[in-house]
This record gives structure tokens, C-alpha cells and sequence, in this order.
């Protein structure tokens, strides 16, 4: 039987007491300040995982792709997904999977409503709508109050669909406690006066869905929110850590390698590249390298390709030994584990193997 010491590398080990740790901390911060808690399933991609979250109190899922949807409606039946849908082949999808459980979709644009609304009224279900307004990431989302007061309006005339609120994303707030609490000041006011004129229309302010990772724990400061949709926080990553959001010992999914060559001086060669880490730098720390060696905390991961992951280990006075296995914190945990098929879920030194149900579901 394997141990957590003999897996063969690479591969993607997860902590269950860790896990289990960052979901009742989360689900306590939600219910201490009466929000509702939907995690956002892009993290771990897992029908088990979700499942704990279900069970720690959460009200629902968020997804971002109609495929993760589809996937995690066999263990939920309450899902947004937070993504618009604009072409016919995902309002079809989207308008068939309402047929059978509780669907919201966050919208930004009259298209996108129309074609979602032909789709769920062509099937016969009804497909909830969160009206998708911009708060300062400068992604997706109407731009202003009307704009997204007239959205309202157009969804709640349109067949086969359903208003139920609005939805946005605080992506932009980060920072330390004084720095966040600041930002959702500025956020509670720009809501304030959404809400006002939303409520003066009539609409439903049944669901204020926002949050993300960073400014989880600050959200009961914007007032208006209902929910929250935190995700990276079930497992964590260099970002987070970096971002100041949790502690090293709090990061529960961490990639076990293998140091397969030590020929150029300074240097070590692991088994482990941009397929594995991802390539992605972290964005608080962006000069810190291509994730957190643990056991050689003066070591950098400088460079990446598909399946080498080259360590500067110069900064080490012992630097990694040939065959030594390394246990790295990665940048990006979501894009990490959505490479992977499978994963190792380890309670104690145990591991069994975890399917990633989500993986690769782009559409």
C-alpha cells in the first residue's frame, strides 16, 4: 500500500485535516455574520469536496463552465454559474440542467439574457438571472446603476426567466485588514445607492451574491451582501499566503517532486514543470518564483518548462540531494489541480486516489 512518502511523482497531495479546517473556518465567518456561504467549486473541480462544503452549511455551488455545472449537479441542486451565457449551445445546456435543479446565471448584457430566455422558454424550465455589476475589477459586469437597473427590467419581461438579484465579484480588493476595510467602504456606498434604485424599480433583491478569496472575511462590510463566493480558500496556495490571507500551514494542496538532476552548479532539476505548477506567477510576490519549496525555504523556483522544473538552490547551505522528493506550495492552486486527473487525498499518512470531476471542462 502507498504512503504519502512513496506516491510516484508528480503528483497533487491533499491534506484532509487541513481541508476540512479552511471549510468550518470559512462556514463560521459566513454564519457569524448572517451571510450565506456558495464556494466557488473552480478550486478543487470535486463532487467529494463539494460535498463538505454542502455539509459545513454551504447554500449551494458557484461554477464557472456549464460542464462543471452538469458534473456537481449530482451532489448539488442549487448552482450559479457565475459566466454569461451568450452562445446557443450553453443557454440549451443551461435552460435543459434548470429542468431538474435550482440554475442561476449571472448575465451582463440584453443578448445574453435573450438567448438564455428562448433556450429555457423553447425547453419550457425557468433559469434564475443575477445581473452582473462591475464594482471595480474591470471584468465582466455592467458599467452603471441604470445600466443594470434596465438589465433587471429586461429579465424580469423575458419568458423562461427569473430575477433574482444581482451578482458581483470583489477581485480587486485586497490587502491588509485597514486597506480592505477602506475599499469596502467605497463598496458599501456605490450598493447603497444600487439597492436604493434597485428596490425603487420593483426588482428582486432576493440574492446580492459577492466576494472572492482575498476579501472574503471582509464582506459583511458591504451591507448589502447576502452570499459570498469564495473559492481558493479550501485549499490556498502562494497567493494567499503571500496576500496575507491564511498561513502556510493552511494550505492543504501542496505537489510532492522528485529532484531527477543536479549537474549545473546551483541547480536542481525536478520532475515537476508548467504542466504540473503552472506557470503562473504569484501576484503578490511576483519575483518569488514559480511556487514555495518547503523543506528548502532559501531555494527558487526559477524556471519552467512542460515537464522541468529548474531550482536555483545557490541561497541553500545544503542544498536538495538526487533522488530527494521536495514538497512544493504552488502559485495558482486552481489551475494546478485542473491539470491533474487525479489527485491524492491523504488523512494522516493514508492516501487515497481523489478523481478530479471537473477537470478540463472548458464549455
Amino acid at each position: 500500500m502507498e504512503s504519502r512518502s512513496t506516491l510516484p511523482t508528480p503528483c497533487l497531495v491533499i491534506d484532509d485535516a487541513i481541508v476540512r479546517r479552511n471549510i468550518a473556518s470559512m462556514a463560521e465567518y459566513a454564519a457569524a455574520h448572517q451571510l450565506k456561504l456558495r464556494p466557488h467549486t473552480k478550486t478543487h473541480k470535486s463532487c467529494f469536496v463539494s460535498q463538505l462544503q454542502l455539509e459545513a452549511g454551504a447554500c449551494g455551488l458557484t461554477v464557472a463552465k456549464m460542464g462543471e455545472a452538469e458534473v456537481l449537479s449530482t451532489v448539488c441542486d442549487d448552482i450559479l454559474l457565475a459566466y454569461p451565457t451568450v452562445d446557443a449551445h450553453r443557454c440549451e445546456r443551461a435552460a435543459r440542467l434548470a429542468e431538474r435543479i435550482t440554475l442561476r446565471v449571472a448575465l451582463d448584457s440584453f443578448l445574453a439574457a435573450d438567448h438564455l430566455s428562448e433556450a429555457a422558454a423553447r425547453i419550457g424550465s425557468t433559469v434564475g438571472v443575477l445581473v452582473d455589476v462591475d464594482l471595480g475589477y474591470k471584468r465582466t459586469g455592467v458599467q452603471s446603476d441604470e445600466a443594470a437597473i434596465q438589465l433587471g427590467q429586461h429579465v424580469s419581461n423575458r419568458p423562461g426567466l427569473r430575477l433574482d438579484g444581482i451578482m458581483t465579484y470583489t477581485g480587486h480588493i485586497s490587502g491588509d485588514d485597514a486597506t480592505q476595510t477602506k475599499a469596502f467602504e467605497a463598496v458599501a456606498a456605490r450598493m447603497s445607492r444600487l439597492m436604493d434604485e434597485w428596490r425603487a424599480a420593483g426588482l428582486s433583491d432576493e440574492i446580492v451574491s459577492g466576494g472572492s478569496t482575498p476579501a472574503a472575511r471582509h464582506c459583511h462590510l458591504a451591507q448589502h451582501f447576502t452570499e459570498i463566493r469564495p473559492g481558493t480558500y479550501v485549499y490556498n496556495d502562494m497567493n494567499t499566503v503571500h496576500g496575507g490571507y491564511c498561513a502556510f500551514d493552511d494550505c492543504a494542496a501542496r505537489v510532492h517532486a522528485t529532484v531527477i538532476s543536479n549537474n549545473v552548479p546551483g541547480q536542481v532539476v525536478i520532475d515537476a514543470g508548467s504542466k504540473t505548477l503552472t506557470s503562473d506567477r504569484c501576484g503578490p510576490a511576483p519575483d518569488s518564483g514559480h511556487g514555495y519549496v518547503t523543506e528548502y525555504p532559501q531555494a527558487k523556483i526559477v524556471r519552467l518548462t512542460e515537464e522541468h522544473g529548474q531550482i536555483d538552490v545557490s541561497g541553500c547551505s545544503h542544498p536538495p540531494a538526487l533522488g530527494e522528493r521536495l514538497t512544493i506550495i504552488p502559485n495558482h492552486i486552481c489551475v494546478c489541480v485542473n491539470m491533474q486527473a487525479s489527485a491524492w487525498w491523504c488523512e494522516g499518512e493514508t492516501p487515497r486516489e481523489l478523481r478530479i470531476d471537473g477537470r478540463g471542462l472548458l464549455v
